[in-house]
C-alpha cells in the first residue's frame, strides 16, 4: 500500500532528525527484565526459602544457592558490562558504531564478585530491617508477614543492592532497579541516599528518599513523607548544577509522621527528635524535638521530654 509506505518513510525520517529517542548503531542498553530477574534471584539467596519455586531442604540448598549464586554472578556481569559499555559511548558522544571498549567486561566481572561477597552483609542490614518492621508496627504478626507481604522490605531489600552498585559507579542499573521499586511498591528512594540500619517505612506509600539523603539508625517514616530538595542552583547558562548535596540528613532515633516535608542539604533532624504530621521544615531541628503544626501551618517546635 503506498499509503503506509508513505507513513513508514515519514516516520523514518523523524528518527534521522531526532537522533536523542533512538539507539541504533549501538550497543545493547542493559536489560529492565533481566534486572528485575536479578533482584528476583538476590531475594531467593537473601529469603532461601521464602520465595523459591521449590522446597528447599538441608539436603538441597547448597546446590540450589550455588546454582543460584552462579546465575546470578552471570547476570551482572553481562548487565553491567552493557551499561559500562554504554556509558563510556554516551560521554564520548559518539552516534555511528561503537567501539569495543576493552577493559569493560574485566571491570564488570570484578564489580559483580563484590556484590557477590557483598550478600552476607546486605543478609545482615536486611534482617536488622524486618526487625525494625516488628518492632514498630504493633499490627505486625511475626517476621513471615514481614517478610511477605511488607512493601518496604522489598523497597530496602531493592535499594540495599542498588545503593551498593551506585557506589560502586555502575551506570544504569541502580536507576533502573530503584524505578521499579518504586513502580511496585508506591516508595521512591534514590540508590544514591545513604540509609542507616534498623529503616522502617511503616505503610509506604508517596514516601520519597532524595540522592544525597543521609539517614541514621533506628530511623521510622510514615506514608507520604518527602525528605526532598529546597532548591537546585544553576550555574550561568541557567543549567541546574550536578552534584550537590540537596537533601537532609536525618539522626539516629528519628520517627517522622505522615505527610511530612523536610527539605534541604543544609537541613539537619537532630537525634531522638519526633516530627509531626504534614510539618513544612526547611532547618535546621535542634535533638530531642518535636515538631507539630499549628492552625495556620506554622511549625511550634517544643523539647520532646515535656510531652513525656
Amino acid at each position: 500500500d503506498k499509503k503506509l509506505q508513505m507513513s513508514i518513510n515519514r516516520l523514518l525520517s523523524v528518527y534521522e532528525n531526532d537522533p536523542m529517542l533512538e539507539h541504533i548503531n549501538k550497543y545493547n542498553l542493559p536489560s529492565k527484565e533481566t534486572i528485575i530477574n536479578i533482584i528476583s534471584d538476590f531475594k531467593e539467596i537473601i529469603f532461601p526459602g521464602y520465595f523459591s519455586k521449590r522446597t528447599l531442604t538441608t539436603i538441597n540448598i547448597n546446590a540450589y544457592i550455588s546454582d543460584k549464586v552462579t546465575n546470578l554472578y552471570e547476570m551482572l556481569v553481562s548487565e553491567i558490562n552493557k551499561s559500562i559499555i554504554h556509558d563510556s559511548e554516551a560521554k564520548a558522544d559518539k552516534c555511528e558504531s561503537c567501539s569495543v571498549i576493552t577493559d569493560s567486561m574485566e571491570r564488570a566481572e570484578s564489580i559483580a564478585l563484590k556484590v557477590i561477597d557483598n550478600i552476607p552483609q546486605l543478609r545482615d542490614l536486611i534482617n536488622k530491617d524486618v526487625k525494625a518492621a516488628f518492632s514498630g508496627d504493633p499490627a505486625a504478626k511475626n517476621y513471615y508477614e514481614i517478610i511477605f507481604s511488607y512493601p518496604c522490605i522489598t523497597a530496602l531489600v531493592i535499594h540495599r543492592i542498588a545503593n551498593f552498585l551506585y557506589n560502586n559507579k555502575v551506570p544504569y542499573i541502580p536507576r533502573i532497579m530503584s524505578e521499579y521499586s518504586h513502580s511496585v511498591t508506591g516508595i521512591d528512594i534514590h540508590p544514591g541516599a545513604t540509609l542507616g540500619e534498623y529503616f522502617f517505612i511503616d505503610h509506604g506509600t508517596g514516601v520519597v528518599v532524595g540522592e544525597t539523603c543521609v539517614i541514621g539508625n533506628n530511623v521510622k517514616v510514615y506514608q507520604g513523607v518527602t525528605l526532598g530538595a529546597l532548591s537546585f542552583p544553576k550555574d550561568e547558562g541557567g543549567n541546574i548544577i550536578k552534584g550537590l548535596r540537596r537533601h537532609p540528613t536525618i539522626e539516629d532515633n528519628v520517627t517522622i509522621y505522615a505527610g511530612a516535608t523536610i527539605l534541604g542539604g543544609e537541613t539537619v533532624i537532630g537525634a531522638n527528635s519526633i516530627i509531626g504530621g504534614n510539618v513544612w521544615i526547611t532547618s535546621k531541628i535542634a535533638p530531642n524535638s518535636r515538631v507539630t503544626a499549628d492552625l495556620s501551618g506554622a511549625n511550634i517546635i517544643t523539647e520532646k521530654n515535656k510531652f513525656l
